[in-house]
């Protein structure tokens, strides 16, 4: 994984709640076993029309927006389980999805695979989409040491979490077999210390 500290972007914003693993990638794409390629079938029934025509009137296609942050509506991710999900909107080149509520299994599903879920109230995410819709080029600062969310253009903010474990994950560029040999001289030191202990006890 890609070190992530502070994410500096504009936004694609989708104001459609109850977006389930389906539509973000449909079941007809997962023939894959690999990540590579997804990409381009995020949203696919969405984007193209049945002869694979893109469509003018969806977000991904309007060339006014762009950006690594993806601001979805409510209960994103929700549906069946599939990890291709995730595959999907990290291979598109999304970093963060920022939402009020997020699908546990998509989640962790999009931990697991370098995207950074950043959950928001209500009111906040009501917020995004008003100043993502009156200026396009609005900018998002989503800073993980920190964790909070900024709209650069109001200043306006508002604090997230995330399991810490994956915090510190994300801040190194760790996947978990990294993070547990990050652990080695600990590890090796607390065994020396353990026989030790033991040779001392028996003694």
């Amino acid at each position: 994984m890609e070190k992530f500290t502070t994410i500096r972007s504009t936004a694609v914003p989708l104001p459609i709640e109850n977006i389930d693993t389906d539509q973000i990638i449909p079941a007809r794409f997962l023939k894959s076993t690999t990540r590579e390629g997804f990409g381009e079938n995020l949203f696919r029934d969405w984007r193209y029309d049945e002869k694979n025509n893109p469509k003018n009137n969806f977000v991904l296609n309007d060339l006014r927006y762009e950006g690594t942050i993806l601001v979805a509506g409510k209960n994103f991710g929700c549906g069946s389980s599939r990890e291709h999900a995730a595959w999907a909107i990290a291979d598109y080149g999304f970093k963060v999805v920022v939402s009020s509520f997020f699908a546990d299994i998509f989640k962790n599903n999009s931990l697991n695979n370098g995207i950074l879920p950043v959950e928001v109230s209500d009111k906040f995410l009501n917020e995004l989409f008003n100043e993502i819709n009156k200026n396009n080029h609005t900018q998002l600062v989503v800073d993980l040491e920190n964790e909070k969310i900024t709209i650069t253009d109001t200043n306006s903010s508002e604090k997230f979490t995330i399991n810490q474990y994956k915090k510190i994950c994300f801040l190194n560029g760790y996947d978990d077999i990294d993070y547990l040999l990050s652990l080695k001289d600990d590890i090796e030191k607390y065994e020396k210390n353990s026989n030790y202990l033991a040779l001392v006890n028996k003694g």
